[in-house]
């Protein structure tokens, strides 16, 4: 080898040493970064943990069931309200289930529970009732005692005011954290969120048309998400239930509680 081959030799391995040197230090700073910026975020007991401290966890059974739909094992749909109850549409939704004899699961916010207890009690035969938080907050950015706070106070509003203790949970806005989860376990929840949403917007003005695109895309276990209150948008999906009812049962499908549509064996429940 010449002497010119040999320096170059020699360059690219220094070179290259300094690459896994630069790359150690760049790696090093790095953590040390990640490790200055994490140390001050609350991540036990935080949003992010779904443990609470180094003590005794608490946790009821122990266990938690995360489902987005059912078993596609037979032709059941299960209906779900959120939001509610208000005097303004949940009102309407239950006359057009009674009409229709269909059962739903209504995800109940406590405070309105609280508020406008008249709207649901007496009216509940046949439906079920979840719980959906004290406030609607997003308790994804709660801590552990905030969140397991929030959704005490909503469980037992539902319970006196139903007069039944709630067994699911749908987390507001569908998001889910390590505290959401912590708390939810702790209360024996089933945490329920959906496979098929009602898209109002997309259908202004156009009830029949809705109900189309929601009877087209149902599959046998699907949970569908819709809302009692809310935004006047939504009115398009509660003056389509009647026809979505009729759509769906043309189809050969049996409308079933969430609970019904998860427990195997269980015959569905109408409302008489």
């Amino acid at each position: 080898m010449t002497e010119h081959a040999r320096g170059w030799g020699r360059r690219a391995l220094l070179r290259r040493g300094l690459l896994v040197v630069g790359g150690a230090v760049i790696g090093a700073g790095t953590s040390e970064a990640w490790w200055s910026t994490h140390r001050r975020t609350p991540i036990a007991g935080g949003p992010a943990s779904a443990t609470y401290g180094n003590g005794r966890q608490g946790v009821g059974s122990g266990a938690l069931e995360v489902v987005w739909s059912g078993p596609a094992t037979g032709r059941l749909v299960a209906l779900t309200f959120d939001d509610g109850p208000a005097p303004q549409w949940t009102p309407m939704v239950l006359d057009t289930l009674a009409r229709h004899r269909v059962p739903a699961t209504f995800f109940m916010v406590g405070e309105q529970v609280r508020r406008h207890a008249e709207v649901v009690q007496g009216r509940l035969t046949g439906h079920e009732v979840g719980n959906h938080s004290w406030q609607h907050r997003d308790l994804a950015e709660l801590d552990a005692v905030e969140a397991y706070d929030d959704l005490r106070r909503s469980h037992d509003a539902i319970a006196e005011v139903t007069g039944r203790s709630p067994l699911l949970f749908r987390p507001p806005y569908g998001h889910l954290g390590g505290a959401v989860l912590h708390g939810a376990t702790r209360l024996d929840y089933r945490l329920v969120l959906w496979s098929l949403q009602m898209v109002e917007r997309e259908f202004p003005d156009d009830p029949a048309g809705h109900a189309q695109r929601i009877v087209a895309r149902v599959r046998p276990g699907t949970i569908v998400l819709g809302h009692d209150v809310g935004a006047r948008r939504r009115l398009v999906a509660l003056r389509g239930l009647p026809d979505m009812i009729n759509g769906l049962r043309s189809r050969g499908y049996t409308f079933v509680t969430v609970s019904t549509l998860l427990g195997a064996g269980v015959a569905p429940t109408v409302t008489r």
